[in-house]
């Protein structure tokens, strides 16, 4: 009933920037908190960036300074700014919200997943 679609991944050079956005549909009543995570190969899914719905945001230290977690709550969106870019910031990036449905459940809700690829 909900869904999350995820866009803007690719492989950019090191020092590049990259902007991912994440459109969630369906019976929505409320988005509370938003979020990106990555699982670079062979490792664990991290958090990377979170936002509440009042637009307060906190970042993995390893990107502070680099990307900007944004959300534009009227479309539903969350977006991922990524500049200068590393090629440790490698993987596959995943949004998450956390939805309030029209149903007045409360649930979890991953994307599908974009694929970032920092090389030369």
């Amino acid at each position: 009933q909900v869904q999350l679609v995820e866009s803007g991944g690719g492989l950019v050079q090191p020092g590049g920037s990259l902007t991912l956005s994440c459109a969630a549909s369906g019976s929505i009543f409320r988005i509370n908190a938003m979020g990106w995570y990555r699982q670079a190969p062979g490792k664990q899914r991290e958090s990377v960036a979170t936002i509440t719905r009042g637009g307060s945001a906190n970042y993995a230290d390893s990107v502070k300074g680099r990307f900007t977690i944004s959300r534009d709550n009227a479309k539903n969106t969350v977006y991922l700014q990524m500049n200068n870019l590393k090629p440790e910031d490698t993987g596959d990036y995943y949004c998450n919200m956390f939805i309030t449905t029209q149903t007045g459940g409360h649930y979890t809700y991953w994307g599908q997943g974009t694929q970032v690829t920092v090389s030369s």
